[in-house]
């Protein structure tokens, strides 16, 4: 049972992305979902987090502007779509539930 991300990869600064989080072994639909970013050499950084029915959205002030967390429950799925990337963002991202383990993360890489 763990988490699996998928999606990343390189963009252009000023793209966009749109990562995916599924579960293996299980499904993500009851749980609330969170989003973390880990850059090299840094702490693991909150994104935000979308409740399990998906009314409640939380985000970190430094990406709600450009950030947004979605989710599909027909699909089993949890998204985060991203806008107006910089380099800064570059980091492995993660999505996370209580009690679940760390996934492997996807890579995203902002290139200029």
């Amino acid at each position: 049972v763990h988490l699996v991300e998928s999606g990343g990869g390189l963009v252009q600064t000023g793209g966009s992305m749109r990562l995916s989080c599924v579960g293996s072994g299980f499904s993500v639909n009851p749980y609330d979902i969170s989003w973390y970013r880990q850059a090299a050499g840094k702490e693991r950084e909150w994104l935000g987090t979308i409740t399990a029915n998906g009314d409640g959205l939380m985000y970190e002030p430094s990406v709600e502007e450009r950030f947004r967390i979605s989710r599909d429950n027909v699909r089993e799925t949890v998204f985060l779509q991203m806008v107006g990337l910089q380099f800064e963002d570059t980091a492995v991202y993660y999505c996370k539930a209580r009690d679940v383990p760390w996934g492997q993360g996807t890579q995203v890489t902002v290139s200029s």
